[in-house]
């Protein structure tokens, strides 16, 4: 009896290409809502905030720490992202993504 490794499973294209869409809707979103001034002040810090940790070089945990570097980005940004969108009101993100979706609907983003 001889050990055969199961075959290699490549990455659909399709689900990167929805990836990809959803990444800009939600970039084109995020763009509406901070420049909107009916946002808050506060939401607006907290993306700022979230958009700066990502793209410093470093973080709180240092990356060369196997696991915990890189655990911290990636529970510090969505983390960030998520308390922005919490404190923006429900009408107006419905009222941005309604408005994005509409201009830029899945099939043509």
């Amino acid at each position: 009896m001889t050990f055969e490794y199961p075959p290699l499973r490549f990455v659909n294209p399709m689900n990167l290409r929805q990836v990809r869409d959803s990444l800009k809707w939600r970039i084109r979103l995020y763009q509406a809502l901070y420049h909107d001034k009916r946002t808050p002040r506060l939401a607006k810090v907290l993306f700022w905030l979230a958009l700066g940790y990502f793209f410093l070089p470093f973080g709180l945990i240092p990356d060369f720490i196997p696991v915990l570097g890189q655990l911290d980005d990636l529970i510090i940004v969505p983390s960030l992202i998520f308390f922005a969108l919490k404190l923006i009101p429900k009408e107006l993100y419905l009222e941005h993504s309604n408005a994005i979706y509409y201009k830029y609907p899945p099939d043509r983003v």
